[in-house]
Parts: structure tokens; C-alpha cells; sequence
């Protein structure tokens, strides 16, 4: 088996502006509204070395989660259950073709599995 990407982050806040500041002052990320009522904040974070990620205005709670890149969502969930995770969200997919699915690890921290959509 090949070495999955994690290929996108996701920082839910209650006070996005405060983290949006701390984030372009520690690490010089620039941030392009976006999102349903402009909830969502898009960086490309690392240039074209690094991930891109967001910063969501969030009502229930702050976290921080990674998102991998699979070929397979449901297939990727059926493995985190056999190895000792658990399926949060079991694969949906959005109207602009993206596959996606929250898990938690055997340990209880959040991640994200997704496929892009298919190239047509």
C-alpha cells in the first residue's frame, strides 16, 4: 500500500478573526473569504510545498482536524473499522462531485477521508 496524503486541514473557531490573525502572524498565510454567509476562510497554506486548509466560524466548539486523500472513500472507512476507528460520517458527496466522510482514531481524534471529483 502507498503513503496516503494529508492533502487539506480545517480549524473550526468561535473567534475566527483572532485565529485568522494568529495564523498569517506566525506562519504568513493569507486568508480569501468564502463559504456559505462568508463562514469559511481558504488559505493555501505551505505554497506549493505544503496543504490547503481553511478557517470555519463555528458556533459548537473549536478543533482542529486533517483531511487524507483517498481513491476510496467507503473503502477507507470500512478499513478504519476494522483497525479500531469509528465512522462519524459515512460517505457523502457534494454537489460538486467531492467525496467525503469524518472518522475519529482508536484514541478519539478527528480526521477526514476524501476523494476529488472524478476528472470529466
Amino acid at each position: 500500500m502507498s503513503s496516503t496524503p494529508v492533502a487539506w486541514f480545517e480549524i473550526g473557531s468561535d473567534r475566527p478573526d483572532e485565529v485568522q490573525r494568529f495564523y498569517s502572524e506566525m506562519f504568513g498565510w493569507s486568508f480569501e473569504q468564502g463559504g456559505p454567509g462568508g463562514s469559511y476562510r481558504q488559505t493555501a497554506a505551505g505554497g506549493e510545498r505544503g496543504i490547503g486548509g481553511a478557517i470555519r466560524d463555528t458556533d459548537d466548539g473549536n478543533y482542529a482536524t486533517f483531511y487524507a486523500q483517498v481513491d476510496d472513500v467507503a473503502e477507507t472507512c470500512r478499513r478504519a473499522e476494522k483497525a479500531g476507528g469509528t465512522v462519524l460520517t459515512a460517505p457523502v458527496t457534494t454537489p460538486a462531485g467531492l467525496v467525503r466522510a469524518m472518522l475519529r482514531d482508536p484514541s478519539g481524534n478527528l480526521f477526514g477521508v476524501f476523494s476529488p471529483p472524478a476528472e470529466g
